[in-house]
C-alpha cells in the first residue's frame, strides 16, 4: 500500500474513533443527560477542521483530480458519490452546530449526529473497500508518492504544524470523558 492511501486510512481510523465518541454523546442525550455544550462545539470544530478541511480537502483537492486524470470519471462513479457524501456531511455538521447556537436543542443535535455518524461510517467503508484500491490500481507508485507529498503540504497549509497532534489530544480528552 502506498503512503498516500495509508495516510488517508489512518485519518479514517481517527474519524471512526471520533464517531464512537459522537455515538456515545448521542446515547447520553437519549438517556436524558445533557452534554457539555462547550465539548460539543469543540467536537464540531474537530469535524470541520480535521475530517473536512484536512481529510476531505486532501481527497477533493489532490486525490480525486488525480483519479479523474487517470480515467476514473467524476460523475456517475465512485468519485461523484464521495463528493456528494462530503457535501451531505457538511450540511449535517451545520445542522449540529445550528442546534447548539439556537438553543441548545439537544434532540436536533442528536438527530443530525446520528445521521452524520451513519453517513461517515458507510462513506469510509466505501472509500477503504472500493475507491482506495481503485486508486492503487489506477495511479503509479511515483504518482502516489507525489500525492503523499502534496498531502503533507496540504496539511501544513490548512491546519499547520503540530495541529494534527493537538486535534488528536483533544479527541483523546473527549474519549476519556464520554466513552467507558
Amino acid at each position: 500500500m502506498s503512503k498516500a492511501i495509508d495516510d488517508l486510512q489512518h485519518e479514517h481510523e481517527a474519524i471512526l474513533s471520533a464517531l464512537t465518541i459522537l455515538d456515545r454523546i448521542v446515547a447520553r442525550i437519549g438517556d436524558g443527560i445533557d452534554p457539555d455544550q462547550a465539548d460539543l462545539m469543540e467536537f464540531i470544530g474537530f469535524l470541520k477542521e480535521f475530517a473536512d478541511k484536512c481529510h476531505h480537502g486532501k481527497e477533493e483537492g489532490i486525490l480525486f483530480p488525480s483519479l479523474t486524470m487517470a480515467g476514473i470519471p467524476e460523475k456517475g462513479g465512485p468519485i461523484g458519490v464521495m463528493l456528494s457524501e462530503h457535501a451531505k456531511g457538511r450540511k449535517l455538521i451545520k445542522d449540529m452546530e445550528a442546534s447548539l447556537t439556537k438553543g441548545p436543542l439537544y434532540e436536533k443535535f442528536a438527530s443530525a449526529a446520528r445521521e452524520y455518524s451513519l453517513l461517515l461510517r458507510n462513506h469510509i467503508e466505501k472509500e477503504n473497500r472500493v475507491l482506495f484500491p481503485a486508486a492503487e490500481r489506477a495511479l503509479g507508485s511515483s504518482q502516489l508518492e507525489q500525492i503523499y507529498i502534496s498531502f503533507e503540504e496540504h496539511e501544513e497549509k490548512v491546519i499547520g504544524q503540530g495541529r494534527h497532534e493537538a486535534l488528536h489530544t483533544m479527541l483523546k480528552g473527549l474519549k476519556s470523558k464520554y466513552t467507558p
